[in-house]
């Protein structure tokens, strides 16, 4: 079966995207979404995402992670959106449904901001803080971040206790100054460290505010792929309106 897709990234993030609004694509076949995602025998990537029909939105966003686990992806959000808009399901606006449920967004000349769900809940601990941004995550400061080997390290978190069987994505933050944070990401359904996590800096930006070690409401994100932006309100702890806001770019197109 001859399958043509889109190669997007955002901050380094990198997605197949399929357009299955004629549903073609066998959703099922998780042997064909590690195969495409493979960087060795196939497109290669971090996730693959179906665009498909909804009934009163404008789509929805399927998503793959290599392993052909489902979760959200932020960064794939973004990268959905300006693929929607490259195959003309939208213009500069746009309400779709994905995993965590409904999300709007906004594209201008190839900058996506991403409306995420509210955090209601941070957990913090005595040496990192955890919470859900549609996806899980232990968000942990480090100050030799860039010599840390996020593989081994990340995935001795991911599986230990408490994550155990599910697993959380795991975050390592060293701070900047207080509007900019550097990010290293381990992530979970790759099983590797990734070049941005668009979750994972909704995340950060959320525990650094609640932990006290920035009082902004806007929040820079330098990530190994590029830099990212999160906004957000809070009221009572309580963080709504957030936005992630960053690049996405097509990378190219092809036949498999």
């Amino acid at each position: 079966m001859q399958q043509t897709f889109y190669k997007y990234q955002g901050t380094g993030n990198d997605f197949v995207m399929i357009d299955n609004r004629h549903g073609a694509f066998d959703k099922q076949d998780k042997e064909r979404v590690t195969f495409l995602c493979n960087r060795r025998f196939g497109i290669g990537a971090d996730g693959l995402i179906l665009i498909e029909n909804h009934p009163e939105l404008d789509f929805e966003m399927i998503y793959f992670n290599a392993d052909a686990s489902k979760s959200f992806c932020g960064n794939g959000a973004r990268c959905a959106v300006a693929f929607a808009k490259q195959i003309g399901i939208i213009e500069k606006e746009t309400t779709f449904l994905a995993i965590d449920g409904v999300h709007k967004a906004i594209i201008d000349q190839g900058i996506v901001k991403l409306l995420m769900g509210d955090v209601d809940l941070v957990e913090r601990h005595a040496n990192h803080t955890f919470l859900n941004t549609g996806s899980p995550h232990h968000v942990q400061i480090e100050e030799n971040i860039a010599l840390f080997d996020i593989k081994t390290l990340g995935a001795k978190i991911r599986y230990g206790a408490p994550y155990n069987e599910e697993g959380s994505n795991v975050n390592f933050v060293k701070k900047i100054d207080d509007s900019t944070f550097r990010v290293r990401t381990y992530e979970r359904g790759v099983e590797d460290e990734t070049l941005s996590c668009g979750t994972g800096v909704t995340a950060v930006a959320i525990a650094m505010h609640n932990t006290g070690l920035t009082p902004e409401h806007v929040i820079n994100l330098n990530v190994e792929g590029g830099k990212l932006q999160v906004s957000f309100d809070v009221i009572d702890n309580k963080y709504s309106n957030i936005w992630l806001i960053g690049p996405a770019t097509l990378v190219f197109k092809g036949n498999i």
